[in-house]
């Protein structure tokens, strides 16, 4: 392993970048490095990624195997040798058979150790092997699993038969369980929910594996496509980890919708379970109904399932059939298959976030860390670790928490009672910074228009807060389930109205109530831009899962983001002119604070991306800030696959007409400035076959440029040449948009006609410019129309920069928060135009519009394979001719040859 690897198992014949990627991937595993990897999209990131790192793991096995085997025999070999004879001194020295006893008893015990972790091996091993060759015992095992399920619903349905309720004693599941402290004793960690002995039986210890996670669950399914290509999918035990809402097979908690209801759900069943089994032990219940537990929650069913998890390699969608085929929880098996599993692919919030990553059993110590689409990783952090709450939402939640401290009082232990207290006074601090008072309706509440940022400890101190112990709230949140008891009962009393307000007999009150439930209905309605049906039937449902759901967990991250460090975060108070619209926001500010635990408990860090760049300040900002050393980081990038002369990218700093390309903030809104963007984009379709994608700045600008072409006549005369589509504003359109935008390029390729394509209209950082695909005939041009760069009067990102420029050193000339503006535009642009490119045989022309490019800092920013291909033009004659001799496949080659480049393929 120290001299690295000759070679490395490849599903086909590997390009020099990606048996370079892979050395570089191997060597950083096995050094535990700190590794930052650029390949861009298409060079077979996934494959090398999986093939490096799989090597490295089955080498590293197979090297502590054999130290472990040379360890055992050098120490049965010492046991078996009899100790030489000697006599003991008259000193005051202990005798040596008391040193030969001290020194054989460890020799024993190391000895015993190796052979207990040699057994587990080879009996996870075997098991392994069973489940993977024995067809038969799987089927068994299966039918097995379905009798128990039809016998087990069999019995339920007598039990139901027989119940009796009585009284308010159905409320049960809704009181908080007794509440003991840290002070007053410790507390027993489980591994999820209240499970059995039985099930902490199948828990077992963690093997050395790779955590790899990536944004999405499309993406990670994508990486586990690439495994099963792979020549390790026979040998390698994966696991795939999701939300409840991802992998919950049981149609009564589905049916919910929202995933706070499912976990919600989800764990009352789990403690039913728990206390069901105490019942069948003789343990005597409390008369009332009989409470729903999990039917595909069975140690058997799981047990089952972890092994047939760990034998084949499964995507999510093949979870979700082997869990409904073998009647057993894909969610629940999948945790307890996490400790023997080899690789485990999950969700960036899985690994980055720390209770998240408690609660799915991830235990990061020793293991390696693959952290895929990395470019937005500092956004990603200070996302995760953010939280903002409406005074909508806290006004509903204090009169929710307050019904049911009412409610339940006389049940309540008196700890319990005093936090609840607590909470409900936070809560009122929290509506008093923003100008309000609980109790009367946000909507009527005026405020002062007006947003102020505030550290953590002055906003405690304005909301008059102070004096409250937020750590020891946040151990009671997470230790009482206040928050799901609380979503339980108002999901239960949801129907009966008596959850909107505090209960007063007084009209006013009564008023005030119904303005708020007008106010809750009007806020679900505005968030959903769909017409409403004239018999109201949508809005009155949407307007009721509004009032059905507590937003008491949304409450609880507020509080946990307020423990953070003083320095490390910032309060945004935004008042709207009504409490209802007003907010109070965390701000991260240190994403770094929250990297270091990971970076720290793990043996080695892999962050890549398809476009890394500034890689300087992503350094600073998050490894560097979190206390790595320059020594402990690596660093590889390499080139695109492609050819020299299938990507075309120009800078355009003026166009048909001589007009100058400057879409500053000042000039872009100017007629003549869209008038040439009209020109530009006109003689680009004029000359491109297929797909043009062009992007704006921002939703605003798209709007305001597409309604002045369609005033001028511009918009008309694009779409005689190219179909006209625009990014949809809802996210369950883009499918359909890219679906007729892909069949008008088909059809346009096969009929010809009047038409050469289509053209697109997107926003940088919109729903398109990032995880969608425009290959081949889909992107054959991809247009940027100025700069995007993000607002710079934002409170926020001024708070941002302040603080960077504190914290951070600064670098040729310039201060950090001027190179975090420039970075989100230049990161934004990135990935916007490497939506084209997406394989070794594709083809794609780049045209930046606006002279601000031509900048030698701002070139310096694109990806390399993009930077050393691109020309900049101060007039449009020779850019145009450029693209007029690369319009297909054929000119490339000609036009490649003209200019003395190598093809490789044509």
């Amino acid at each position: 392993m120290e001299n690295g690897r000759a070679q490395f198992p490849f599903p086909y014949q590997p390009y020099n970048i990606q048996e370079e990627f892979m050395q570089a991937l191997y060597s950083s595993l096995d050094q535990g490095k700190v590794g930052i990897f650029e390949s861009p999209t298409g060079t077979g990131k996934s494959l090398s990624l999986i093939c490096g790192a799989l090597s490295w793991l089955t080498d590293y096995e197979e090297k502590k195997r054999q130290e472990a085997a040379a360890l055992l025999q050098e120490g049965e070999t010492t046991l078996s040798t009899p100790a030489a004879q000697s006599s003991t001194t008259g000193s005051s020295a202990e005798p040596d058979w008391i040193t030969d006893f001290v020194q054989k008893k460890a020799e024993r015990d190391l000895v015993s150790k190796l052979k207990e972790d040699e057994l587990k091996r080879k009996k996870r091993e075997e098991r392994l092997e069973m489940i993977r060759n024995n067809v038969q015992l799987k089927y068994a095992l299966k039918r097995k699993s379905c009798e128990e399920d039809e016998a087990f619903k069999l019995l339920q349905l007598s039990k139901e038969e027989k119940v009796e309720a009585q009284g308010d004693q159905e409320d049960e599941e809704l009181i908080i369980a007794e509440y003991e402290s840290d002070d007053e004793a410790k507390s027993k960690s489980r591994f999820f929910g209240a499970e059995d002995d039985e099930d902490d039986d199948l828990v077992e210890e963690h093997v050395t594996k790779i955590y790899y996670c990536s944004r999405t669950h499309s993406q990670l399914a994508q990486f586990v496509h690439e495994v099963q290509k792979s020549p390790f999918s026979k040998d390698i035990s994966l696991v795939t980890l999701g939300s409840r809402q991802n992998l919950c097979i049981n149609e009564e908690v589905r049916r919910l919708g929202s995933i706070q209801r499912i976990n919600d759900r989800c764990l009352e069943m789990q403690k039913n379970k728990h206390e069901k089994q105490h019942h069948d032990e003789g343990v005597k219940r409390k008369r009332g109904p009989a409470k729903s537990v999990c039917p595909y929650n069975k140690a058997s069913a799981l047990h089952q399932m972890r092994d047939e998890v760990l034998g084949t390699v499964h995507d999510i969608e093949q979870l979700l059939k082997l869990g409904k085929e073998t009647h057993s929880c894909p969610y629940y098996a999948s945790r307890l298959a996490v400790p023997p599993a080899q690789l485990v692919v999950l969700p960036y919030q899985m690994v980055l976030h720390e209770a998240t990553r408690k609660a799915a059993g991830v235990q990061l110590k020793g293991q390696v860390v693959i952290i895929d689409e990395a470019h937005n990783l500092s956004d990603t952090l200070s996302c995760i670790h953010s939280a903002e709450l409406t005074g909508a939402q806290l006004c509903r939640a204090q009169s929710q928490l307050t019904q049911y401290a009412d409610r339940y009082k006389s049940r309540l232990k008196a700890k319990n009672l005093m936090y609840i207290k607590q909470i409900l006074f936070v809560i009122e601090g929290l509506v008093r910074a923003l100008g309000g008072k609980v109790g009367q309706n946000p909507q009527s509440q005026t405020t002062q228009t007006g947003t102020e940022m505030l550290t953590i400890n002055n906003f405690l101190f304005k909301a008059q807060i102070d004096n409250i112990n937020l750590f020891k709230l946040q151990r009671y949140f997470e230790k009482s389930m206040v928050s799901r008891k609380l979503g339980g009962f108002v999901e239960k009393y949801a129907g009966s109205g008596v959850i909107l307000h505090t209960q007063s007999s007084s009209n006013k009150e009564n008023r005030r109530t119904e303005g708020l439930n007008r106010y809750l209905q009007n806020l679900q309605s505005n968030q959903s831009s769909a017409p409403v049906p004239a018999a109201g039937q949508q809005g009155s449902a949407e307007s009721e899962k509004v009032l059905s759901a507590s937003p008491m967990m949304q409450v609880e991250g507020f509080f946990m983001a307020l423990t953070n460090s003083n320095t490390d975060g910032r309060v945004v108070v935004h008042r709207q002119g009504t409490l209802s619209e007003s907010s109070v926001k965390f701000l991260l500010l240190n994403p770094a604070v929250h990297f270091a635990q990971v970076l720290k408990e793990c043996r080695a860090v892999i962050i890549a991306g398809g476009t890394m760049q500034p890689v300087s300040d992503f350094k600073q900002e998050l490894l560097f800030a979190a206390g790595v050393g320059e020594e402990r980081i690596t660093e590889f990038s390499c080139g695109h696959v492609i050819p020299p002369g299938n990507i075309l990218p120009l800078v355009l700093c003026s166009g048909p007409s001589g007009q100058e390309l400057d879409f500053t903030f000042q000039n872009r809104d100017s007629p003549r400035m869209m008038d040439e963007t009209g020109r530009i984009l006109s003689n680009v379709c004029n000359v491109v076959p297929g797909g043009v994608v062009c992007f704006f700045p921002s939703y605003e600008y798209s709007r305001r440029i597409i309604s002045h072409w369609e005033a001028s006549g511009a918009l008309a005369r694009l779409a005689n040449k190219k179909k006209i589509f625009q990014e949809p504003k809802k996210a369950n359109q883009v499918e359909q948009v890219l679906s007729e935008f892909t069949r008008c390029i088909q059809r346009c390729a096969q009929d010809g006609g009047g038409l050469t394509g289509a053209l697109l209209f997107s926003v940088v950082g919109g729903k398109m410019s990032e995880g969608i695909n425009f290959s081949d005939e889909l992107g054959r041009c991809v247009v940027m129309v100025g700069m995007p760069y993000p607002n710079i009067k934002s409170p926020e990102l001024q708070e941002k920069m302040s603080y960077l420029d504190r914290h951070l050193p600064h670098s040729q000339g310039r201060s950090p928060g001027q190179a975090l503006i420039e970075n989100l535009c230049m990161k934004a642009v990135n990935q916007s135009i490497g939506r084209a490119i997406r394989h070794r045989g594709d083809y794609s022309s780049i045209v930046l519009c606006d002279r601000r490019y031509s900048r030698p800092g701002t070139l310096s920013k694109l990806p390399t394979w993009i930077k050393d291909r691109t020309s900049t033009h101060t007039t449009f004659g020779p850019a145009f001719g450029a693209l007029r001799k690369v319009r297909n496949k054929s000119y490339y080659v000609q036009y490649v040859h003209s200019k003395h480049c190598i093809m490789t393929n044509t």
